[in-house]
């Protein structure tokens, strides 16, 4: 691996998604000890993990040791504050992971020079190990470094990498966003069972039941959805009498269209 007791894995933010990456890399085997999470203020669940596996917790970056891996897992609007700090443990041969949405490369080499970067991004759902982040190397980052990558990603679930960066603004806008629109679908199905006349209490367990069904249907088969969605449409039955509605020239399609299309255009203003 890229890093090691002597040469940590600095993790710098520890919110819910750096708790999922951390519970998902002690469920691989790596070496707690080689961890350091810098966080000023902890939650109690990941104070609580932290001390169940001996991570060590620092409320401000240590300036005497030069990290192997450093990943930046803040706010995007805290990175002008928090960048400056890093440079004392960022080597020439550090690798710098950003999971910060509309942060481009520029930011971090501006900051560090032109050390090995990869800009990545997650999505919500490796909270349980369903994630899937996309990744683009820069130039500066080895094939080892990548596999190294690849590992520790792969822990909350899929990787795939980039040809190049302005794929993540697009990324960002079908798997980064995704999930919401994912959890809007749930709560819009409760709402029209509802509508129809069913109890919100069932009505939502119908939703949430269906909308999970289907989603672990698609990964367990590995069919397209297209082929899915033809196998569940008798002709002329009650389906396809829905699926009229939502494929019409008004429904879903233009509709989740114009969504992403919002979305990139979001995410290219924070990149500036």
């Amino acid at each position: 691996m890229s890093f090691s007791r002597e040469r940590p894995f600095l993790l710098v933010g520890a919110g819910k998604m750096g708790g999922a990456m951390l519970s998902g890399w002690m469920a691989e085997g790596i070496d707690p000890a080689a961890i350091i999470v810098s966080d000023p203020r902890l939650s109690d669940e990941m104070d609580a993990l932290l001390k169940r596996h001996g991570i060590r917790h620092v409320t401000s970056v240590p300036e005497d040791m030069a990290a192997g891996v450093v990943l930046v897992a803040v706010k995007p609007q805290l990175m002008d504050q928090v960048l400056p700090g890093l440079r004392p443990v960022v080597a020439p041969d550090t690798l710098v992971l950003s999971v910060a949405a509309g942060t481009p490369v520029s930011k971090f080499e501006g900051v560090f020079g032109e050390v090995p970067i990869c800009r990545c991004m997650p999505n919500t759902p490796a909270m349980v190990k369903r994630g899937i982040t996309a990744i683009y190397p820069t130039e500066k980052v080895t094939e080892a470094q990548k596999a190294d990558v690849t590992k520790l990603l792969s822990a909350v679930g899929k990787v795939v990498w980039l040809d190049s960066e302005d794929q993540i603004d697009l990324v960002t806008g079908v798997s980064g966003s995704g999930p919401a629109y994912v959890f809007f679908l749930a709560e819009a199905l409760c709402e029209a069972g509802k509508q129809a006349g069913l109890p919100e209490e069932l009505a939502l367990e119908l939703a949430v039941a269906t909308v999970c069904g289907a989603g672990e249907l698609m990964h367990q088969s590995g069919v397209h959805p297209s082929v899915l969605r033809q196998n569940v449409t008798s002709p002329n039955g009650t389906t396809a009498a829905a699926l009229d509605v939502l494929m019409n020239t008004d429904g879903i399609q233009p509709v989740m269209t114009r969504a992403v299309a919002a979305a990139v255009k979001r995410a290219r203003e924070l990149a500036g």
